[in-house]
């Protein structure tokens, strides 16, 4: 697969989230249940040009905030978690 060079550098640039209210991916809360803003958010990433990248950046650095590749902070300290056990 043949990917832009700048595309492999500056993937946010080329999120569908860029032009969607920043607080359906930041909520002041995330409480467990599936709320409606968490839905669409999700929709948007599901959709994402760059939601790969997206999301194993936000794996990769822990980053703790957010919906991030389609994945709320509690889904991806399960995947670090997984992935820990599986390398430890």
């Amino acid at each position: 697969m043949d990917i832009e060079p700048r595309l492999t550098l500056r993937w946010a640039d080329h999120g569908a989230c860029a032009n969607s209210d920043p607080d359906l991916f930041f909520p002041l809360t995330w409480d467990g249940r599936p709320a409606p803003h968490t839905a669409l958010a999700r929709r948007i990433c599901m959709s994402c040009p760059v939601r790969v990248p997206c999301l194993t950046w936000a794996v990769e650095t822990g980053e703790p905030e957010g919906m991030w590749g389609g994945t709320t902070p509690d889904e991806r300290r399960r995947m670090r978690s997984r992935r820990l056990k599986k390398t430890g």
